[in-house]
């Protein structure tokens, strides 16, 4: 085929670009990550305040203010990332400030895209760990600032260490220098510098020299030195939350702030059809009746009302008439929903993550099969949806309760139509996340209003009945899973085939505008990378288009996967006529630590009480493994969970308080789920509303938790999530020993068991 010479011109410059671009690809990654050290532009600290870094800058009188790249949702951040500065500072902790870190590269997370990619925890090999490193060095690049996935500290563990560790450095070198000794001679304790001779100078009067003679050469404390890392710290942020002076995202007040409450179609997916704003814009207090346009953050249509009070605000919109356009979602229910998964499991072809072995070579073994389901999920934050915003002379400041403040300033900025340096953040406290605040359709949202109210501020902030209705819900999900036993009771093959929409895909979306396709681990994490050595295995899933709204919830796919899997691997051994213990030992035999911390948990639990019986559950997320047994009983259909022992391997322990609070909170949170936990469609429209109908776990149904913390010597592991896989798989096997039911569907009704 010949081409026209303005073609081969086009051609030659098309791949000559491309191959240019391949030769820039292939030269940047050869180049190392980006430093993380030092911010550009520089921070501007306020007071007088010495920058030694990026990360910290230490005053006159000694006070370490340390910057906070994460958000504080209740998980005790603020305490464990000060605790890394502090201790290669070597200050006491008591004299760290913090203060919110401005949206620098520095501060973005470069863990959770790489823990995302979907490997096999086992898997070691060198296609891993470079696209592991390609994806560190990417996210380096990008500086995305989020908390989630698990990372706070695992990303944090070296950046902010090396930041204490070169500032210590600063202070030594200008003692040094002061002095005219070697700085090998010098020693720090406590905020001070130290020489042989009895001299002692502390931090503060160091300060200033310090900041002005640059980096030096510095080195990281070896393990065996920590003298605060690995031990119990009394939290930072809870004097403020005892006292009231904290202030979360609906605490914020400011001098002429008008107050917003929304209606939003009732019906997934629907639109605005019309409002008669001259019903109500004559009602005491109110401002403005306006339409809110749907946005790709995922906020839909929308009217608002806008009031000098909340109760205002909420008496108008009450009374507004709105007609919606409910659109093609009106006839959607749970039933079809469920069939719909069904139908994918048991016809569509599905993708395959994992393959192990030859399937064929255990056709003639045993087969145990079994279907397990897992209902939609809210978030359900004690704090609603919220963000408040003001936008003046061009520049628009925000106050938010967010987990993704790049994500936030972004859709501000693209939304106002203006650059996003014209946007100023203040990330409130989080009256709680789980992967909700993840999204930023509320900011969206407020947006808008900010720009009509021109230059009042204005809060908006959902119901608790919107919350539970628009919500980012975890999905639906189905799995047919098949065991394969031999004569001996072994388990010689695991085959699960499971359907569900992509959570992943769906955030991703809305975050970036990328389209929705490709894998997504967090559908079958749980499923194909667990600890059990089992030679021949093949999972795969299939992905069913959600009409409804997906997002991340608190250990996202291992939430539902972790009781699909811990539940049939029960079943495999009541089938094998094997202890469930002895039946999961068997297959530990590569996995040390696995095993050691089901021993543990199996010593911690002892015997169960007469009357009741022990549940246990293995599984491992975000790096950490987790072993719970719950002690349960039965009283006709209800069931209640006395105690559960929870022993968690999570690496290298920065505060072990925090871990076992972590754990204890995990726990709460996904017994709610396992116990009451569900979302259920009719007619387009999400059924539950409040917590009446959508109940948490009350504290007269708390059962008795004892954590165990297995400290390791490898760097930290996830915490906040890898406690919620577990407990409902354990609390389902203690109701089997109790009642012969195996629950194969959440939330666990013994009402709805057949006998097995």
């Amino acid at each position: 085929m010949s081409f026209p010479d303005h073609d081969r011109s086009r051609r030659t410059f098309l791949l000559g670009s491309l191959g240019v671009a391949g030769a820039l690809v292939v030269g940047w990654t050869l180049l190392p990550p980006r430093q993380r050290l030092h911010a550009s532009p520089p921070i501007s600290w306020p007071g007088h305040k010495y920058p030694l870094n990026g990360w910290l800058s230490v005053a006159a009188d000694g006070r370490v203010t340390v910057m906070l790249a994460k958000s504080e949702m209740g998980q005790g951040v603020m305490t464990s990332l000060a605790m890394l500065v502090a201790e290669e500072l070597d200050v006491p902790l008591a004299s760290v400030d913090l203060m919110q870190a401005p949206l620098r590269a520095i501060y973005g997370d470069t863990s959770m895209a790489a823990d995302g990619l979907p490997f096999h925890p086992d898997d070691q090999g060198l296609v891993k760990r470079g696209a592991q490193w390609m994806s560190r060095k990417l996210m380096r690049e990008l500086g995305l600032m989020v908390t989630g996935g698990s990372s706070s500290i695992k990303d944090s563990w070296l950046p902010m260490r090396e930041a204490g560790a070169a500032a210590r450095a600063r202070l030594v070198a200008a003692a040094a220098r002061g002095w005219g000794v070697p700085e090998t001679e010098c020693r720090t304790a406590e905020g001070r510098v130290s020489h042989g001779s009895g001299r002692s100078v502390s931090y503060g009067e160091l300060a200033p020299s310090a900041a002005a003679i640059g980096d030096v050469p510095y080195a990281l404390k070896p393990v065996a030195e920590f003298k605060l890392i690995g031990t119990p710290a009394a939290r930072l942020d809870v004097p403020a939350k005892v006292n009231g002076s904290a202030r979360f995202g609906m605490d914020v007040r400011l001098e002429g702030m008008r107050y917003a409450m929304l209606a939003m179609c009732p019906v997934v997916g629907g639109k605005l059809k019309s409002f008669d704003p001259g019903a109500v814009d004559k009602l005491p207090g109110v401002v403005r009746v306006m339409a809110l346009n749907a946005d790709p953050s995922g906020a839909p249509e929308a009217v608002a009302v806008v009031a000098e009070s909340r109760w205002q605000a909420m008496q108008a919109i009450e009374q507004l008439p709105v007609v919606w356009d409910e659109g093609a979602n009106a006839p959607l229910s749970s039933a079809t929903i469920s069939q719909s998964l069904l139908d994918a499991v048991e016809k569509e072809n599905a993708f395959s993550y994992h393959q192990r072995g030859d399937m064929k070579a255990v056709a003639s073994a045993k087969h145990i099969s079994a279907d397990y389901s897992a209902p939609f999920l809210a978030h359900a934050a004690m704090e609603p949806v919220n963000a408040t915003a003001q936008f003046v002379n061009g520049r628009l400041k925000l106050w938010v309760p967010t987990q993704a403040p790049s994500l936030a300033v972004s859709v501000a900025a693209r939304v106002a139509g203006i650059d996003e340096d014209a946007v100023d953040l203040v990330v409130t406290l989080l009256g709680g996340g789980f992967g909700r605040r993840l999204d930023n359709d509320m900011v969206a949202q407020v947006v808008q209003l900010a720009i009509a109210m021109q230059g009042a501020p204005v809060q908006l902030l959902w119901t608790r009945e919107q919350d539970m209705a628009h919500d980012f819900y975890r999905p639906a999900a189905m799995a047919r899973l098949t065991g394969m036993l031999s004569a001996e009771g072994e388990l010689v093959g695991w085959d699960t085939k499971s359907a569900s929409g992509a959570p992943g895909q769906h955030l991703i979306h809305r975050a970036f505008g990328l389209p929705m396709m490709g894998p997504d681990k967090t559908t079958v994490e749980g499923l194909y990378d667990h600890c059990y050595e089992i030679p021949n295995q093949l999972v795969s899933h299939v992905t069913v288009e959600s009409s409804v709204p997906l997002g991340t919830w608190r250990s996202v796919g291992h939430s539902h996967n972790a009781f699909f899997k811990e539940s049939f691997i029960d079943e495999l051994a009541h089938a094998a006529g094997i202890d469930p213990v002895r039946f999961r030992r068997q297959m530990l035999y590569a996995h040390p630590r696995h095993l050691t911390v089901l021993d543990a948990a199996v010593k911690l639990a002892g015997k169960a009480e007469s009357g009741h019986a022990l549940g246990v559950a293995l599984h491992q997320s975000f790096g950490s493994i987790v072993a719970q047994v719950a002690e349960v009983s039965v009283e006709g259909t209800h069931i209640r969970v006395h105690k559960v022992s929870c022993v968690v391997d999570c690496g290298v322990v920065v505060n072990p308080e925090g871990v076992r609070q972590q754990m204890e909170s995990a726990i709460a949170f996904g017994l709610s789920a396992a116990l009451h936990g569900e979302i259920t469609m009719s007619d387009g429209r999400v059924q539950q509303s409040n917590f009446h109908d959508y109940p948490m776990l009350r504290i007269t149904d708390m059962p008795e938790v004892q954590v165990e913390i297995i400290a390791g010597s490898d760097a930290p592991e996830g915490v906040g999530e890898p406690g919620t896989p577990p407990i409902a798989p354990a609390v389902a096997n203690a109701v089997f020993k109790l009642t012969g039911k195996r629950l194969r569907s959440l939330p666990l009704r013994l009402e709805d068991a057949p006998a097995s």
